[in-house]
């Protein structure tokens, strides 16, 4: 193999969790490659691990079938640019980080061109949209998936696939220090928290903020001593979040806002309202109850509540194959169906208890070094080439 100050590594992220876990990826194939060139589409946590994007982050980040409408020019200009450059440089390797409406159809157009494509975490299409084996079959060179089940999915269609494990897993403590993470917040030991997560997407506030934010109001008249905490993606989302409540007249909801901290939040609190998405699985690893909701524009749902291929959205409930924690989706998110499941997440003693015991079990299934592993399988796709 050539001289590591030779290579390059061409890798796109579109959205925060995928930022997360390409990180992870990076940290694996830094000193495995020290002076290669990383670049691509990332956020700052690939920045933070020597990574060079060309395309700010939240400039990628969109979800709904309707909401990319508008966008779908911009991101397919963003998509073309950065395949003719990747096809002039001829990169070692190319990694989509999720982003799959993306990153797929670069992938072919890249593989194509004889540049070898991996993909790191599967689309889902376990839940939905399973006709995407096909394109993955042809576009990817080598699927990296974070859930066990996903491998024989994989291997019975003929891709080349690697169990990396959940990095979340590793990142998050088996047995999490709940006080310390209340004495950072400036909580007492002894209250009774909240933890709010209406998502970190911008359209993800836009739907759920005024459901979850009167849960609490609702919340708060049945125990007067529950205190509320909610972690902001960033300044654009806390602005915007706080201009939400506002317009709802919900300003007397009393809610420690957070400048991002989610992983200390989740762990100060004694139940998590929770967006569906990644976010459910760090509740879960964090070992919390929790009520998973998701609201979105009508039209979307119209068509995506149609398109699942399991009765589960949540990544716990995924997981465990059963409702171990609610799920309120669309109209069933409303601020009494919010407030009622969540209190009853809050005060029943042997479901949290069972929870405690079921999460850690999915903690010890998705345990690996993530890092490691998905590095030696990159190595071994830049090697063969």
């Amino acid at each position: 193999m050539a001289s590591s100050a030779d290579i390059s590594v061409a890798l796109v992220a579109g959205e925060p969790s995928g930022d997360v876990l390409a990180a992870r990826l990076l940290s694996g194939l830094r000193p495995r490659l020290p002076h290669a060139r990383f670049h691509g589409i990332g956020g700052p946590a690939m920045i933070a691990q020597g990574f060079e994007s060309h395309v700010p982050l939240e400039t990628m980040t969109v979800r709904g079938l309707f909401e990319i409408i508008p966008r779908y020019r911009e991101l397919k200009a963003i998509q073309r640019n950065l395949k003719e450059r990747l096809i002039a440089e001829k990169p070692a390797v190319f990694i989509g980080a999720d982003y799959p409406g993306f990153n797929l159809g670069l992938e072919g157009e890249l593989k194509a061109a004889g540049i070898p494509t991996m993909h790191y975490i599967g689309p889902q299409i376990w839940a939905w949209r399973g006709g995407r084996i096909k394109k993955i079959i042809s576009n990817v060179s080598h699927m990296l998936v974070i859930f066990p089940f996903e491998e024989e999915i994989y291997r019975k269609a003929g891709v080349p696939v690697t169990y990396v494990g959940h990095p979340l897993a590793e990142l998050i403590p088996l047995v999490p220090d709940e006080a310390a993470a209340r004495r950072r917040l400036g909580i007492p030991e002894d209250a009774n928290v909240v933890t709010v997560m209406p998502g970190s997407r911008m359209g993800e506030l836009k739907y759920n903020t005024v459901a979850f934010v009167s849960a609490l109001k609702l919340l708060k008249q049945r125990d007067r001593s529950l205190r509320f905490v909610a972690p902001m993606a960033g300044e654009k989302q806390r602005q915007y979040f706080l201009q939400l409540v506002a317009e709802a007249g919900l300003q007397d909801v009393e809610i420690q806002l957070l400048e991002g901290q989610s992983h200390t939040a989740i762990c100060a609190a004694d139940a998590v309202m929770v967006a569906s998405g990644t976010a459910s699985l760090e509740v879960a690893l964090y070992k919390k109850p929790m009520v998973i909701a998701y609201k979105m524009m009508r039209a979307s749902w119209e068509i995506m509540r149609h398109m699942g291929y399991q009765p589960w959205i949540g990544l716990p409930n995924i997981l465990a194959r059963e409702f171990l924690v609610p799920e309120l989706l669309q109209h069933a998110a409303s601020p009494q169906g919010l407030a009622d499941a969540l209190w009853q997440q809050l005060t029943d003693a042997p479901h949290r208890l069972m929870l405690a015991q079921r999460f850690t079990d999915m903690h010890h299934s998705l345990l690996r070094n993530s890092a490691q592993a998905g590095a030696e399988a990159v190595m071994k796709v830049i090697e063969a080439r």
